[in-house]
């Protein structure tokens, strides 16, 4: 089987490196709930298009709110 072919991918850049005014906080809830999918997990960087390195400071971050009860363990 063949897989289709959609054109060109489009390249993802950091949107933290893009604008470094842009702070990871563990406080900032609305934020981190983006990057959480329905089920409370967190989500790859496959999707997000962030870097390594601001991929880990994204978890830290969200185990950290985690911890305080400002984002859920898991969503039911």
């Amino acid at each position: 089987m063949r897989s289709r072919n959609r054109g060109p991918r489009r390249q993802r850049s950091c949107s933290f490196c893009a604008d470094n005014k842009i702070e990871i906080d563990y406080k900032q809830h609305e934020m981190l709930s983006r990057y959480v999918n329905e089920f409370g997990r967190i989500r790859p960087r496959r999707q997000t298009g962030t870097c390594a390195k601001h991929q880990r400071t994204l978890a830290i971050a969200i185990k950290r709110a985690r911890h305080i009860a400002l984002l859920p363990f898991a969503d039911e």
